[in-house]
């Protein structure tokens, strides 16, 4: 069995998850349940069915809002059409988004006004990427991963810029990058890095620990990007094995096979408390 855990800092609740969830329970304390909330508050299960017990209700979009109801914003952000829904339906809004993602929205406005062409890395379908691509539909083209780079085709003759989706693996992003800068040597690189500061410090927190780790556990849910995102760190910097589970009740006792090192962390929008629960059943081990 493993003789030794190795506990990542820092892990966890980034300041964006923290200010969201409690702008939820504001809410509920402050108008009653129910609060209707656009998306899932932030992509962590937990956090979401512990808010369904308080009284919140999760829908995919805001035509599912009674009319004159309190509707809350994602973490995630939200496109313009979608405050503008939301306003023709009478619904009162209580915007949660990350002020991270609120600075690519900026952004994309910007270089939008400027008539550049907006190279937006980032996965399809995901909640952020559509918010913040909704911001300039017309100016903004999503590149999906490093074959999305090679195979991007701009629209002739427009000055490019790259902005990227703030959970991303920053290793993967600066790959992506090198693609794009190796096709279109004039494009633009954003004022800032995008990939927010909570996501770099937990990947580059699990590679200092994946070298040394026979077993990564990663605590986060499937849909959560930068949580998939630490386990994949974690085996690109050697850890043997990595997985990612919502609950401690998901670790299996084969895992610990010839085990001796077991690396442990969290993604940034899941509560300590299910940290404590991991180490609490490794204990037992």
């Amino acid at each position: 069995m493993a003789k030794r855990v190795l506990l990542a800092a820092p892990r966890g609740y980034c300041a964006g998850v923290d200010r969201a969830v409690i702008t939820v329970e504001k809410a509920l304390a402050l108008y009653g349940a129910p609060v209707y909330v656009r998306k899932q508050i932030v992509h962590n299960v937990h956090v979401v069915t512990s808010l369904e017990a308080k009284g919140a209700i999760f829908v995919d979009e805001t035509d599912e809002v009674p009319e004159g109801q309190t509707v809350v914003f994602s973490a995630h952000g939200v496109s313009p059409m979608v405050h503008e829904e939301a306003a023709a339906r009478n619904l009162k809004t209580i915007d949660a988004t990350c002020p991270l993602v609120t600075k690519v929205h900026h952004e994309v406005r910007r270089f939008a006004t400027e008539d550049a062409e907006i190279l937006l890395i980032g996965h399809h379908g995901h909640e952020e990427v559509e918010g913040t691509a909704g911001e300039a539909p017309d100016k903004v083209r999503i590149v999906d991963g490093l074959e999305g780079a090679r195979t991007i085709v701009p629209t002739p003759g427009k000055n490019l810029i790259w902005l990227s989706q703030t959970t991303l693996s920053v290793d993967e992003t600066m790959e992506t990058v090198a693609i794009l800068k190796e096709r279109f040597p004039d494009i633009q690189a954003p004022p800032s890095d995008d990939i927010c500061y909570a996501t770099q410090n937990r990947q580059e927190a699990i590679k200092v620990i994946a070298p040394q780790a026979d077993l990564v556990i990663v605590v986060g849910s499937q849909n959560s990007s930068n949580s998939v995102r630490l386990a994949e760190v974690a085996l690109e910097y050697g850890a043997k094995a990595s997985h990612l589970i919502d609950y401690a009740e998901e670790i299996q006792d084969h895992w610990f096979t010839n085990v001796e090192t077991i690396g442990v962390t969290s993604g940034a929008s899941v509560p300590e408390i299910l940290v404590k629960d991991v180490l609490a059943t490794l204990a037992e081990h």
